[in-house]
């Protein structure tokens, strides 16, 4: 990431906070000195102990989010083919992909026409937007959030499916016997890797994921989840809950998004049992690129700032600080051109490279 890192320094304003940050990880990293490590690799002991942090910290996503659902809900990836049209070099295609029994999740599944043997996957999530996976596809909806389409033109399959509600995809997940909408999200998303596996176009280790505002953390949740994500890019999507809209966690706690926020943590981030700052470290130390702008209005960037902070020194321990980049462009909630490309940049050196690890 060096590359990108210089490029960036002249055009992009990028500040640095002296202030400590909010709240520390929830989770201590006490014990986990990895010194003796060879590469990104910690010791068997420090592995053992990594394990048991990175457990903990999906476990209390799990108390948010509710639990998500075991193998036995799994199924064979399968998708039916509703439309395919032709957008310069890239087939789009719509497509409804089996999530789970009973579901089927309305999707856009982009593929370059000139494909010369398995390539990188993108996951790719959208907006909070009436139109869904329109806007990532290209379809409709701002340029500057056409990430699929242009993922697509870029030599990737990318795959963009509709959240709940969003789109085409009516679907009420509390009968159904989910506690949020974010981990049924989380569960569709991890179908959708399945289904990007399963394809003879994608080369099945090399898959990222991408999103902007609500596919911004969307993305990372499932990253948390799914270890199959190599590199994810996160675009305006989260700050610490304690800078989060001054602490009042009410926009996370409706039916879109996760009830219990309300209902059991009162909408206090002091109460809460995680922060963006765990979510990270359960990514870790995998390659994330983060686009927090200075003026985004929905995520305070300071809060930003709070949470990077807090897993640097998880990145640092497995020696991949490098593997942890945040921009901030003088914007606001938004996506812009050069960081698009910088970030597009960061997943080439991350999935195209000669070598990815299982």
């Amino acid at each position: 990431m060096k590359k990108i890192c210089s490029w960036l320094i002249v055009p992009l304003l990028f500040i640095a906070l002296q202030t400590s940050i909010a709240q520390p990880n929830l989770f201590s990293l006490d014990g986990l000195s990895l010194s003796g490590a060879c590469g990104r690799r910690p010791t068997n002991r420090p592995a053992a102990q990594w394990e048991a942090t990175r457990s903990r910290i999906l476990a209390a996503m799990e108390e948010v989010m509710g639990p998500l659902p075991d193998a036995t809900k799994k199924v064979t990836p399968a998708f039916q083919l509703l439309r395919e049209e032709s957008v310069g070099n890239v087939r789009r295609l719509l497509i409804a992909y089996v999530s789970e029994k009973d579901d089927r999740v309305p999707a856009y599944l982009l593929m370059p026409r000139d494909l010369s043997g398995p390539v990188p996957a993108i996951l790719c999530l959208h907006q909070t937007t009436k139109t869904g996976k329109g806007e990532p596809a290209g379809v409709s909806g701002l340029a500057n959030l056409h990430y699929a389409l242009e993922l697509a033109n870029r030599g990737y399959v990318t795959l963009v499916p509709d959240y709940p509600n969003f789109g085409d995809y009516e679907y009420d997940p509390y009968p159904h016997g989910y506690q949020s909408a974010t981990m049924k999200g989380i569960w569709n998303h991890i179908a959708a890797i399945d289904l990007l596996q399963s394809l003879s176009e994608v080369d099945p280790l090399r898959v990222g994921c991408i999103g902007h505002s609500l596919g911004g953390h969307n993305s990372l949740f499932v990253s948390a989840f799914d270890r199959r994500i190599k590199a994810v890019v996160s675009s305006c999507g989260f700050n610490s809950f304690f800078k989060y809209n001054g602490g009042d966690l009410t926009g996370w706690s409706h039916r879109g998004y996760m009830p219990r926020i309300a209902h059991l943590f009162d909408k206090d981030p002091a109460k809460m049992p995680f922060d963006f700052s765990d979510v990270l470290t359960a990514i870790a130390p995998r390659a994330v690129f983060i686009n927090a702008p200075l003026r985004d209005d929905n995520f305070q960037v300071s809060g930003v700032y709070d949470c990077v902070n807090a897993v640097k020194p998880v990145y640092a321990l497995f020696q991949a600080s490098d593997k942890l980049v945040m921009v901030n462009p003088d914007t606001g909630h938004d996506f812009p051109p050069e960081i698009r490309d910088a970030a597009y940049q960061f997943l080439d050196e991350e999935l195209k490279g000669t070598q990815v690890e299982p």
